[in-house]
């Protein structure tokens, strides 16, 4: 594959920029988008005022930290369009994430927000060795996810020939990458470990495909997952990091060193922090990763905390990219669990059980991967009379239950109904997820 097509170029210039000049680029920028935050976004004017700061006050990277914090929680309070810069004759696109109470987190773009998210796409699969000569199936959900349509476009924009397939329907996806000679795939990486066990069934051998590359993300993997791709595939596969809140993919990616995900830091500055303190944290500390976006001009958003735990990398990577790295993502500092991309939190859970009548408040959360799928089984105690009650309620209620779940959080999952007393009890937090998919 070439590495260095025209549609490469153009767009990985300020990935190699000298440090000096990308922080001058990115102090321009800061200074900018703060101004622009301050100016039309009555929550951010409010919380600067707070502090007595304005825009003016911001005449160093270093000054980024006298910012207040934003968390997804501002988000839902404006819905739908209360943190956004721009009027809506200037919005071009509007996408959403499901939320904790159900209404989704809404993000906007401009038409210049439209061409960032295109550029740091295509550096980021320009980083996983993909060009113009490739076909690329884009196994990302399409429509209010970020996922599908961020990565459609940098691929068109890097020359690629994409097929958009969307999630779901293996089979097809199978017949796809085997009669399309597709040579890179998207898609979270869960999904394509399903991918790789159904072919096997059907007596398909990934490796004798042509494809070579596979750019995964929306839920976290290890490097054993990795490895186990790698080797069954025959592919080499990549990391990316995104969340809607900023932009959707195209925040951070790996590149062939597999040494960090690099962040397109002249569109969004990184920070770490201890999540207890808010203490900004120097460069090879662990803590939680808070990304400001120096571009946004529809909904910009000033030092958001991700959740994210992470690490910012030192010392220069192997690629020559002068852009930092960050550790891939292994853990979060809230309760947030992500099945096959989805969002799911174990509130979520627990406001759908109490919801029906005859369960108790004691249930536990528990993961598993089946055939590379991963899956929730919710273990739920119900009261002595439905438990001594004949089979047929206890069916009709653990129906009642999956229902209520699915219509929250938008995935089926399995409920067990056990005896009164048969949950552990504890002292301290109840510990509601049990993860038993050996992500270590």
């Amino acid at each position: 594959m070439n590495n260095h097509s025209t549609a490469f170029n153009p767009a990985s210039a300020m990935d190699f920029l000298p440090r000096e000049q990308l922080e001058k680029v990115q102090l321009e920028r800061l200074q900018a988008i703060v101004k622009r935050a301050y100016d039309n976004v009555a929550l951010f004017r409010k919380r600067m005022e707070e502090r007595n700061l304005s825009p003016s006050d911001i005449k160093s990277l270093k000054d980024i930290s006298k910012l207040p914090f934003s968390v997804k929680a501002d988000l839902r309070d404006t819905y739908p369009y209360g943190l956004f810069a721009s009027p809506l004759k200037d919005i071009v696109r509007l996408h959403a994430s499901s939320g904790t109470t159900g209404k989704p987190i809404v993000v906007a773009y401009t038409k210049e927000d439209m061409q960032v998210w295109t550029s740091v796409m295509v550096r980021t699969f320009a980083a996983a060795g993909l060009s113009n000569s490739d076909i690329v199936q884009n196994a990302f959900g399409y429509g209010l996810f970020t996922g599908g349509l961020g990565a459609h476009g940098g691929l068109e924009a890097l020359g690629a020939a994409v097929i958009p397939i969307s999630g779901g329907n293996t089979e097809r996806q199978i017949m796809v990458l085997k009669d399309f000679g597709v040579t890179g795939i998207c898609c979270t990486p869960s999904y394509f470990i399903h991918l790789l066990d159904k072919a096997e069934e059907a007596g398909i051998s990934m490796k004798e495909l042509p494809l070579k590359v596979g750019v995964f993300g929306a839920e976290p993997w290890t490097d054993a997952m990795r490895k186990r791709i790698e080797l069954d595939a025959g592919i080499k596969a990549f990391d990316i990091y995104g969340l809607s809140e900023i932009i959707g993919p195209g925040v951070a990616t790996e590149c062939h060193a597999h040494s960090g995900l690099h962040v397109f830091e002249d569109h969004f500055y990184p920070e770490i922090i201890n999540p207890e303190t808010c203490e900004v944290l120097p460069d090879g500390e662990e803590g939680e990763l808070v990304l400001s976006t120096l571009s946004k001009q529809a909904m910009p958003m000033l030092r958001y905390r991700t959740r994210d735990i992470t690490v910012i990398e030192k010392g220069e990577c192997p690629c020559g990219r002068t852009i930092r790295r960050i550790r891939r993502i292994s853990r979060r500092s809230d309760d947030m669990i992500i099945i096959r991309g989805v969002n799911v939190f174990p509130s979520q859970i627990e406001t759908a059980l109490l919801a029906v009548e005859g369960t108790l408040p004691h249930y536990n959360i528990i993961l598993t991967r089946e055939q590379g799928l991963d899956n929730i089984e919710v273990d739920v105690e119900v009261t002595e009379e439905l438990f001594s009650d004949k089979i047929s309620g206890l069916e009709e209620l653990r129906k009642k239950l999956s229902s209520a779940i699915e219509h929250i959080i938008g995935i089926r999952v399995k409920v067990k109904l056990v005896a009164p007393r048969t949950i552990p009890r504890s002292e301290g937090k109840a510990k509601r997820v049990i993860d038993k998919r050996n992500m270590e």
